[in-house]
């Protein structure tokens, strides 16, 4: 009798989950489908900022008035993500993302006819509702499409949000400038096809998630050392120092540059929407290079480099000429926000178990600071005028020289794989 008739027959195994390390393909069509979701819901976003003008003339409205509008959507897009991204961490549920953008629908469709103040705010909230839904999950969706090239899939996806906020000083220049604040019920059209293509995504989501895709824990039971806690801690609180630095200079130049031509230059408000598009659209041009060239350079090292690299710039931009400002906004916007996926990636290598909760923290966190910068400064161009509070923000980069304390790639690295 042979060997082969005494082997007794294999129990069947059930099947195994698939992990995050078993999912190496790319998914490039949910990428650039995520992608062009996240340029639709900013350039919804970016709506609130380009009609700024339209809003002070119609509603008569002040700087720090502008500022509280400004600070509801980001600062209702700040408390909301966090808590929308630990709970995904706990329960993914695929449905808010078409969830999150029926919300921006409603939002934009309100600004459109609102004639009061008071409508005004509750519109933005609602736009600030459906973007906090929006960016944890979806962010958590480019991690699970990423399979091995987290940095890439995180500069596809936010390359798509920076484009979408780029857009709002041309909405101004060509849609609220001839059309006034009723231009906004165009982007409703913009919010529909966000649901469309967000309930493809999440069916694709809610398919991978049957299929047995995990994100990564913490193992279980796993005590860290408290001098590696402490570190995490202090890197962390580095990294939010960061982001609140870029976010108040960005909503410095995205809220008031276009006033500060307008009251130095004599520049028309349609023209002076051109320089603020410079900016933002070189910034989308970055962010998209920002994870290649942290891959090659370092994480920290590119933080650093883009927050040093602006400092000079921003020092200089308020006393430059029309044409050289435009020149310095262009290469401003590349460098400042070339670490703008970097920071996420960075904080999701930091807490490799809360994608989400992290996620949503440091994008919630950069939209509340902006939202808050703009409230401040807004203030402060009532009461000093805003050509002072523009040559004020220009010192605010040089706080980036704090990047020089984050941990290194190595130390990154390593955290990442005992954890």
């Amino acid at each position: 009798m042979s060997d082969k008739s005494l082997a007794l027959p294999k129990p069947k195994t059930a099947p195994q989950p698939m992990g995050e390390a078993k999912q190496q393909a790319t998914v490039y069509k949910i990428l650039l489908a995520i992608s062009f979701v996240h340029l639709f819901n900013d350039s919804i976003q970016s709506v609130i900022p380009a009609i700024f003008p339209i809003l002070k003339d119609n509603l008569l409205l002040t700087f720090t008035q502008i500022g509280w509008i400004s600070f509801a959507i980001n600062f209702t897009s700040s408390i909301i993500q966090p808590v929308i991204g630990y709970a995904a961490d706990r329960r993914p549920t695929p449905i808010l993302l078409p969830i999150g953008m029926c919300f921006t629908f409603a939002g934009v469709f309100i600004l459109a006819y609102a004639h009061t103040y008071i409508l005004v705010l509750f519109a933005v909230v609602l736009i600030g509702l459906g973007s906090a839904t929006f960016h944890p999950e979806g962010m958590r969706v480019a991690h699970m499409a990423a399979g091995m090239r987290k940095g890439l899939s995180q500069s596809i996806f936010q390359v798509g949000g920076n484009a979408g906020q780029s857009l709002a000083p041309l909405l101004t220049r060509y849609i609220f400038v001839p059309f006034g604040q009723f231009g906004a019920i165009g982007f409703t059209f913009v919010a529909a096809a966000g649901i469309i293509v967000q309930s493809y995504i999440a069916h694709w989501y809610h398919s991978m998630l049957k299929a047995g895709y995990t994100f990564k824990k913490r193992a279980a039971g796993r005590m860290l050392d408290p001098a590696r806690r402490q570190s995490i801690r202090r890197a962390t609180l580095l990294l939010v120092i960061i982001v609140f630095v870029r976010s108040w200079y960005g909503a410095a130049i995205n809220s008031y540059y276009a006033f500060y031509l307008m009251d130095a230059y004599k520049i028309t408000i349609d023209n002076a929407q051109i320089y603020i598009f410079l900016f933002l659209a070189s910034g989308a041009v970055g962010t998209f290079f920002g994870g290649p060239l942290a891959d090659r350079f370092g994480r920290r090292n590119l933080i650093l480099l883009s927050m040093i690299g602006t400092a000079p710039i921003a020092l200089i931009l308020p006393f430059a000429s029309p044409f050289w400002a435009a020149v310095l906004l262009l290469i401003g916007g590349f460098v400042l926000l070339s670490s703008f996926s970097v920071t996420v990636v960075y904080a999701q290598m930091l807490y490799p178990g809360n994608i989400g909760t992290v996620s949503g923290l440091i994008t919630g966190f950069a939209f509340g600071m902006g939202g808050i910068g703009s409230l401040v400064l807004g203030n402060l161009g009532d009461a000093w005028g805003i050509s002072n509070v523009i040559i004020a923000v220009g010192f605010l980069p040089l706080f980036g020289l704090l990047a020089l304390l984050l941990p290194g790639d190595e130390k990154l690295d390593e955290w990442a794989k005992d954890s």
